[in-house]
């Protein structure tokens, strides 16, 4: 079982969030499962791997040349595989999981949350999608989402029901290894 976590990566993110990663990673490990991450060693997504390693896990770590290049990347990565462009980290990041938990984070991890749960929700994969917000960080994005239905951007069929939203880590990693045939 791998799981690919999106995160923040900006320096500057309150302690909190970097001790929410890696109580994932370390989470990750004690279940004997594999990360797949965005390559960096910065911030909460230095931290859940770190984390992650350290609890035995092995990591894959994906991430653009350019990235690479301003010295963002995480070398003690189990695996290592730098791509050209972020469309092609994203196709790998998802290639490599079994499934996907986005902590709190900011542009980037709202896009590829929003990536893999639309997919998901078209039924492009049949993977867990699963968001970790023990304190309200998506609340709002998640109010605004309930609304599309009612202003009829969305189906009756909810987007919020391809999603898990999960305020612990426990409860968010035993979403990640649900079947979706089963749910």
């Amino acid at each position: 079982m791998k799981v690919c976590v999106y995160c923040g990566s900006s320096d500057g993110v309150p302690g909190r969030y970097l001790e929410l990663a890696a109580e994932v990673g370390t989470a990750i490990a004690g279940r004997g499962w594999g990360l797949v991450s965005g390559g960096g060693r910065k911030s909460m997504m230095g931290a859940v791997a770190v984390a992650a390693r350290k609890g035995g896990a092995r990591t894959v770590g994906v991430i653009p040349r350019s990235m690479v290049e301003r010295e963002w990347a995480d070398h003690d990565s189990d695996e290592l595989l730098v791509t050209e462009t972020m469309r092609e980290r994203k196709a790998l990041m998802e290639a490599h999981a079994d499934a996907f938990l986005a902590l709190p984070g900011g542009i980037g991890t709202c896009e590829e949350l929003f990536e893999v749960w639309t997919a998901g929700s078209l039924d492009l994969h049949d993977k867990p999608v699963v968001v970790l917000d023990p304190d309200g960080h998506y609340t709002g994005l998640l109010d605004w989402v309930s609304g599309l239905v009612e202003r009829g951007f969305a189906s009756q069929h909810s987007p919020l029901t391809r999603l898990t939203v999960a305020t612990t880590v426990e409860e968010a990693l035993d979403a990640c290894h649900v079947s979706r045939s089963t749910v």
